[in-house]
């Protein structure tokens, strides 16, 4: 009795693997007579979603003053270890600062060898200082290229497709010697 029923499970085990491996084949095949989209990148944009977490960038205020205030919460939620600050005093009067506070990122670093792309810097952010972007050309020769200082960070902003800079933030934009990104946002 017991050999008889190892045979029946075993018959059984055998047909419903070969059922999931009929509908998995089914679905695979169903693909095959679709037309493909090809993009010719970077010859034609690449269609990229609004909420896609591409390479980050260091957003300014209206007046084009720097949104960080060097709270480290951005460093302290990272799970990668990957953004690294000195933080500084300012005590000039607002109209002189680079920062909207008194408070300021010196060094702002990010290394893109180590970042997951998690979001938690920006969901750790009070001030709405770092933002990811859309980029996702990454492509580099060394290790040290990956590692993005304040300076390319707070450019980066400007080569966002729907970003434009007032008059007070044309400066910042100015500093930026990258292309705009060949993307359309959905």
């Amino acid at each position: 009795m017991s050999i008889l029923s190892n045979v029946i499970d075993t018959v059984k085990e055998i047909l419903a693997v070969a059922q999931s491996t009929a509908t998995g084949m089914s679905v695979t095949l169903s693909h095959i007579p679709t037309r493909k989209a090809t993009v010719s990148y970077p010859d034609e944009p690449v269609t990229i979603f609004r909420r896609f977490r591409g390479e980050h960038f260091l957003d300014v205020n209206e007046d084009g003053k720097e949104k960080c205030v060097s709270c480290f919460l951005c460093a302290a939620a990272c799970p990668a270890d990957a953004i690294y600050i000195e933080g500084a005093e300012d005590p000039r009067p607002y109209e002189e600062r680079i920062s909207m506070d008194h408070r300021y990122a010196k060094v702002y670093q990010i290394d893109y060898g180590r970042c997951i792309l998690c979001g938690f810097c920006v969901d750790a952010c009070p001030t709405d200082a770092i933002i990811h972007g859309h980029n996702f050309e990454w492509a580099v020769y060394t290790p040290g290229e990956m590692v993005k200082d304040k300076e390319f960070l707070l450019a980066n902003k400007w080569r966002e497709p729907d970003v434009k800079p007032n008059e007070k933030q044309k400066h910042l934009a100015a500093k930026q010697k990258l292309p705009p990104l060949n993307i359309i946002l959905k």
